[in-house]
């Protein structure tokens, strides 16, 4: 059941306005504490939006719940089942809904009881007279029994048995659809009373009627027909059970603002279990003693005395035989029929309500279906114990061991949390996200570390979901931050799991009384004892101090991401889902033409490449204004670029040409193939390029970076042109994702840093040009290489803190346990210099 703390709270205008201060409330509070406690914008920013939209979560469910629990409950109805309720605790617009909504639930599944129950007793009530009247007409047509008065009279009563039966069911139809409003006009009870025992008498009933009423003269005011109606129904039913030659009494007397009429008989009664029973639509007494009849009249007569306000029962009789009361108003109040059983509201059944909704319902449809996971507390204490650790190590550190181990715990909650852990393509993601993972304790460079951990996550998001396309990949990514909303109904299942059915406010009296009970002590023992108050200062955080607000907010935020991973790891969409089936155009040339098109600009493009190889330098210069260097380094970006949009035309082609035929597939082909070897063309274009720029103005990581991205974009291309050019390679986006993955890898084991600072002291030596200050940026990855600089240089290319990184074990890494090995080897050798030779700026 859904949290609803703002039931009490009458209007839905005045909730939307306390949703709305809460929210700003929370974030105006959490922002605060993040500013007082020195905590990063980057930092805070995120978890301050992150708790604002989880009370808005929280507030919204109670206030839609109502609204989701109606839509279910009608879609429940509509296949005939009636009994669903929602609940309507609310006292709002929603509220009031919700309880008319129940009230019309009720109603329907009344009249869809009576519907059932009218199909099932008229079809039993009927089958009799009418199996006796076919069984005599059969007779007749079949020459066994002739034509004869008797034989024609009982045919005629079996008829007309059936006429009363749907004349009363016609009455009662009348008195349900309200049309049958009451003429009151003054009646005279002895003469209503006289004409009913005569009717009954003519109708050949073998019983004797007496009527009796006192004061003779009695009058009231009524509907003459529907009270001939009524005392015609109860005579009726009275002679049916009353032996041969029996007395029916009929009597009436005024008391109290009402007369009553009461009829009696010398039948054997009604059980006072019956009693009730006895009016309801077909419940006859027919079933009790076998008396026969419809089952209608005193249902008839039921309706009339409510139609007058009255009421009717069977009462206790003086003697033998069934005693019958109706008392009614002297002088009724026209008014809407009082609820019988046949129109009692039955008692509200419970129905599971759907899952509760979240803020990203309704935006993936089946992509991401809602599941009712269960609790899941093992799963929850994990993220918080990972969140912990981080806000324990991470502050205060650069990257190095203790991201490492926050990474490493963080990815087994995931791994053991997910659903596909299984699967081979989840584990091989697992153990690539481990490697990439440890970059952070091989390397110094953040950059690397930094890029390492970002494609991590990509990757472990992708690993959870399992997709196959890179549509999948995409959708996997963005799916892991919105998990943080999804997953809030889950993680208030938990957390009620985790405290226990009705254990709520035991386990916060406990925790509240352990937390005062130890403060208490360790006050007391802290100011009684020097030793014991060092020890009590080592373990327990100062509250108040900045350290202290900085580590509660990387815990949030890293436990709220690995918890929003883990919802992403049991409950992944269907990322595949979103891959649309390719709809190949009705035309060759709609797709063949753009292609054709793309493939003569590239030529176009070679050509002019080939123009300046075989022009040199001169014709470059008198043509464009431009140095070889200035031109090589305008071009590359673009050219990367073009490569990448290329692979997309590649793709967007692909799906688009239709193949049904031989000759459609070897024109995607021959365009496409040309189209990819072109490509290829381009991508050693802008290698080519940035080595002439690297060579005229050094190496930077950055251009060690674009150059291995655009050797991956070359790796796509031939993958694509291996794979039949999309015909048949279900296996590219996960090649082109580890394949990718696996030159990440490669780029930050070969030491990036290192080797652009050997290329550059390369250069140096061949040309006498290098960039001091450029070197000076770079981190300890590097200094075994600058250290190999002459002892008059090697200070050049260095700052102060290169070799001084602080010896805590949570930072220690690779790189910068190698860079204090070379200084505290070789700084007592180096002397400063200010001259540095050679220095050039780009």
């Amino acid at each position: 059941m859904s949290v609803r703390p703002l039931d009490v709270v009458r209007s839905v205008k005045v909730k939307l306005g306390l949703l709305v201060a809460a929210s700003v409330i929370v974030a105006i509070t959490v922002a605060s504490i993040g500013s007082a406690g020195g905590v990063p914008v980057l930092l805070s920013v995120p978890i301050t939006i992150v708790l604002a939209l989880a009370v808005t979560q929280l507030l919204a469910v109670g206030m839609t719940s109502p609204l989701r629990e109606m839509t279910h409950a009608a879609s429940r109805m509509s296949t005939g089942d009636h009994s669903v309720r929602v609940t309507a605790s609310s006292r709002d617009e929603v509220g009031e809904l919700a309880r008319a909504f129940n009230r019309m639930a009720e109603d329907l599944a009344e009249v869809d009881r009576h519907r059932r129950e009218l199909v099932a007793n008229v079809s039993h009530e009927l089958r009799t007279p009418l199996a006796a009247l076919s069984a005599v007409l059969e007779n007749l047509a079949d020459g066994v029994t002739e034509p004869d008065p008797e034989t024609l009279r009982a045919a005629l009563a079996q008829g007309e048995r059936m006429t009363a039966l749907v004349t009363d069911l016609l009455d009662l139809s009348r008195v349900d659809a309200g049309k049958t409003p009451l003429a009151y006009e003054d009646v005279e009870v002895a003469a209503l009373l006289e004409a009913a025992a005569a009717e009954s008498r003519v109708a050949g009933r073998e019983v004797t009627y007496e009527v009796e009423v006192v004061p003779a003269d009695l009058v009231v005011r009524g509907d003459t027909a529907r009270l001939r109606q009524l005392v015609a129904n109860l005579l009726d039913n009275a002679s049916r059970h009353s032996p041969p030659a029996g007395t029916v009494t009929i009597s009436a007397g005024v008391g109290d603002g009402h007369w009553h009429l009461d009829v009696t008989d010398e039948g054997p009664g009604v059980a006072p279990a019956d009693r009730e029973r006895a009016f309801e639509r077909f419940g006859t007494l027919t079933d009790i003693d076998g008396g026969g009849g419809t089952g209608l009249g005193l249902a008839i007569a039921r309706w009339v005395t409510d139609l007058h306000g009255g009421t009717i029962r069977f009462t206790e009789p003086d003697t033998r035989g069934a005693h019958v009361r109706a008392d009614l108003p002297l002088s009724p109040t026209p008014a809407a029929p009082k609820e019988t059983p046949m129109t009692q509201t039955t008692t509200a059944t419970a129905t599971a309500p759907p899952p509760p909704p979240t803020l990203t319902d309704g935006t993936f449809g089946d992509l991401w279906p809602e599941r009712a996971l269960p609790a899941n507390i093992p799963v929850l204490l994990g993220a918080v114990g990972v969140g912990v650790l981080a806000g324990t190590v991470l502050p205060f550190h650069d990257l190095g061991l203790a991201m490492f181990l926050v990474l490493l715990a963080a990815g087994g909650v995931l791994f053991a949390a997910s659903r596909k852990r299984r699967d081979r393509f989840t584990m091989a993601c697992a153990l690539l996200c481990v490697a990439l993972s440890s970059i952070t304790i091989i390397r110094d460079a953040e950059w690397i570390a930094v890029l390492c951990m970002v494609a991590g996550a990509g990757l472990c998001a992708v690993g959870l979901v399992g997709g196959n396309s890179f549509r999948a990949f995409v959708i996997s990514v963005f799916a892991w931050p919105l998990s943080g909303l999804r997953g809030l109904p889950w993680l208030g299942r938990t957390l009620r799991a985790l405290s226990g059915r009705g254990n709520k406010l035991a386990l916060v009296r406990t925790v509240v009384i352990s937390i005062i009970a130890i403060t208490v002590f360790a006050l007391l023992f802290s100011s009684a004892d020097a030793l014991f108050a060092e020890w009590v200062g080592a373990l327990v955080p100062d509250i108040g101090s900045e350290d202290f607000g900085l580590r509660v907010f990387i815990a949030i935020a890293i436990g709220g991401v690995v918890l929003a991973g883990s919802y992403l790891a049991l409950n992944p969409p269907e990322a595949d889902r979103a891959d649309s089936v390719a709809r190949p155009v009705a035309n060759r040339f709609e797709w063949l033409a753009p292609v054709l098109v793309v493939d003569a600009v590239f030529v176009l493009f070679l050509v002019a490449q080939a123009a300046v190889i075989f022009g040199g330098d001169d014709y470059l210069e008198r043509t464009t204004g431009l140095t070889y260097a200035d031109y090589v380094h305008q071009g590359f970006g673009q050219l990367t670029v073009a490569t990448a949009l290329t692979l997309l035309v590649v793709w967007a082609a692909s799906r688009k040409a239709p193949r049904e035929t031989a000759e459609d597939r070897m024109w995607i082909r021959i365009s496409l193939g040309l189209l990819c070897a072109l490509t290829l063309v381009v991508v050693a274009s802008a290698l080519y390029r940035m080595d002439v720029y690297q060579d005229a103005y050094g190496f930077t990581a950055l251009r060690v970076l674009v150059d291995v991205f655009e050797g991956w974009l070359g790796v796509l291309v031939i993958a694509t042109m291996v794979g039949g050019l999309a015909l048949k390679a279900s296996w590219l986006p996960r090649f082109g994702l580890f394949s990718g993955i696996g030159m990440l890898l490669a780029l930050a084991l070969i030491n990036p840093e290192g080797w652009v600072a050997k290329q550059n002291i390369e250069r140096f030596e061949a040309t006498g040009k290098i960039d001091w200050t450029y070197l000076q940026t770079l981190s300890d990855d590097a200094l075994p290489t600058l250290a190999t600089l002459p002892d008059d240089q090697v200070l050049c290319a260095l700052t102060s803190d290169y070799g001084k990184s602080d010896n805590d074990w949570l930072e220690w890494n690779v790189g910068r346990a190698r860079a204090n090995s070379v200084f505290d080897k070789q700084v007592a050798d180096w002397s400063f210099k200010n001259d540095c030779p050679g220095q050039t700026v780009d």
